[in-house]
């Protein structure tokens, strides 16, 4: 807000007899588009001033490695050699416990041979368990290559316009806070509309409230903001305090960056007051 009070004051203090104040309408937000993982920018889809609908596919990272890895990881997620022969194992050595344990009952056979046959069985079923465990584990594997392939597709988080492209195909995306980004993004579906009101009509002005902005392009047009945010602290030297106003923009005839003036309900009153005193 500080960077719009040198611009917006000016016409604040000329304007306020009529109601009218000097306002700067702006995007949403600004995103600068990341990779979350570093790697080589294989293609980008979008270019400066395209728009881009939320989820649209941007850039597209290397997967080469990802996918030969997800390949691997589903043939052996895939594989049934050692769990069957884990089953088959498993089904022979209790049937020979079975028999033992009826052998022994009868005194046919010794303790120490059925004892033998029950740990046969045992050593059976962990192997069937470890093989299970394996098959399970290679398809965690495939479920992460595949995650590692979806991050390295990075879809615009908004819907609105490519401001910059400052990478290309090519050159190496790099994962981090303060790394280059590869495209800067400005949301304008919904505009934000930066005000400057003086002092006095602090308290007139309420959240949800309706006003009107009548912005510089395209000349002749007026429409209904909101009211979103009132700043709680003023500035004591000039004595105003920022409002910001939300403005649709569905059909994106509004450009964002530039001047407007907005007209709010009432504070007119309040400047004409402070003139006669």
């Amino acid at each position: 807000m500080k960077k719009f009070c040198a611009v917006l004051l000016a016409g604040a203090a000329t304007a306020a007899l009529a109601g009218e104040f000097d306002c700067v309408i702006e995007p949403k937000q600004v995103i600068e588009v990341r990779s979350p993982l570093e790697g080589l920018i294989e293609r980008i889809d979008v270019d400066r001033g395209d728009l881009v609908r939320k989820g649209q596919e941007l850039v597209v990272l290397d997967t080469s490695l990802e996918r030969a890895a997800a390949a691997i990881a589903k043939q052996r997620s895939e594989m049934e050699g050692a769990v069957r022969s884990g089953e088959s194992r498993l089904a022979f050595s209790t049937k020979k416990y079975e028999r033992a344990q009826n052998l022994h009952g009868q005194n046919y056979l010794s303790a120490q041979a059925r004892d033998e046959a029950a740990t046969e069985r045992r050593l059976a079923e962990s192997e069937l368990l470890d093989a299970r465990d394996n098959r399970r584990l290679a398809e965690l594997e495939l479920a992460r290559q595949h995650e590692l392939i979806r991050l390295k597709t990075i879809r615009s988080p908004v819907a609105g316009v490519v401001m910059e492209r400052m990478q290309h195909p090519g050159e190496l995306a790099e994962a981090g806070v303060g790394r280059k980004p590869i495209l800067k993004l400005a949301e304008i579906d919904s505009l934000h509309v930066e005000v400057v009101l003086p002092a006095a009509a602090y308290g007139k002005v309420r959240l949800g409230q309706e006003v009107e902005v009548i912005p510089e392009i395209p000349a002749g047009f007026r429409h209904s903001a909101t009211v979103k945010v009132i700043d709680r602290l003023l500035d004591a030297a000039s004595g105003t305090f920022g409002v910001r106003l939300e403005l649709a923009n569905r059909n994106h005839r509004i450009p964002a960056g530039i001047r407007c003036s907005a007209r709010f309900p009432g504070v007119d009153s309040i400047n004409h007051r402070e003139k006669k005193k």
